[in-house]
């Protein structure tokens, strides 16, 4: 039983050997679930976990549980398992061998949403799936009531993308991991470019906003600029559409 990199599958065949001498050979029908599923697990070790389907959920969830490992390490008791790809190649058998039960191709593989499998990993369940979505949500509600996805490439630094008029009235950076780590913020302007990045959102109001506003009022001149930002209302609307002038 080995996987066939030609036809992208797993393929058996039963042979009859004297010695050296191939007396026999025949395509196997109906192949055995569990070899095939290792073979696959056996290919995958070889060639890499880039060959399994990283949606942007199953990447995202991925560098949340690694920004955790590196926030919670080891040594402290409230510890989290590593996620990185040395050690979910490792892995491979436990987390995702069971999720490949009856597949015999790599395309069937790379329909399986890695999300499930991953948070099945963590060793303490239920409970520690809640804790993750406390400690790392995936998205955070801004003043606006957007919701807006976290970035947690770089676990150092993870980053709120948002739009400048979405945090009026907020005065203090929001942070994850309890309040242990200020997410840095890539302020935007309303057409989405970057117009500011900040771990200090107070600041920002308080002098940067000021010299933003001069460089884009101009730009978008239907979009609120207030004088005084901490105390205006949030919102992803235009003045027009607010009901402002």
């Amino acid at each position: 039983m080995r996987f066939d990199p030609a036809g992208q599958r797993v393929t058996g065949r039963r042979v009859r050997r004297l010695g050296a001498l191939l007396l026999a050979e025949s395509i196997i029908g109906q192949p055995n679930a569990a070899l095939v599923a290792q073979a696959l697990l056996s290919y995958l070790q070889e060639a890499g976990l880039e060959k399994l389907s990283w949606t942007p959920a199953a990447r995202q969830l991925q560098q949340r549980l690694e920004f955790l490992r590196w926030h919670f390490p080891a040594a402290t008791p409230d510890a989290w398992p590593a996620f990185d790809e040395e050690a979910l190649r490792a892995d491979l058998p436990a987390w995702l061998g069971p999720h490949l039960n009856g597949l015999k191709s790599l395309d069937q593989v790379q329909r399986l949403d890695l999300t499930e499998p991953l948070l099945a990993r963590l060793p303490g369940g239920w409970a520690q799936r809640q804790q993750l979505d406390r400690l790392a949500p995936a998205t955070l509600e801004v003043p606006s009531g957007s919701h807006i996805t976290l970035d947690y490439a770089d676990p150092a630094a993870p980053v709120l993308a948002v739009k400048l008029q979405e945090l009026f009235g907020l005065t203090e950076t929001p942070a994850v991991a309890a309040g242990k780590v200020p997410l840095l913020l890539h302020l935007l302007s309303p057409g989405g470019r970057p117009a500011q990045v900040t771990r200090d959102l107070r600041s920002f109001w308080e002098k940067g906003y000021f010299e933003v506003r001069k460089d884009l009022k101009g730009r978008y001149p239907r979009h609120p600029w207030p004088d005084e930002p901490m105390k205006h209302i949030p919102t992803r609307l235009t003045k027009k559409r607010l009901g402002t002038s």
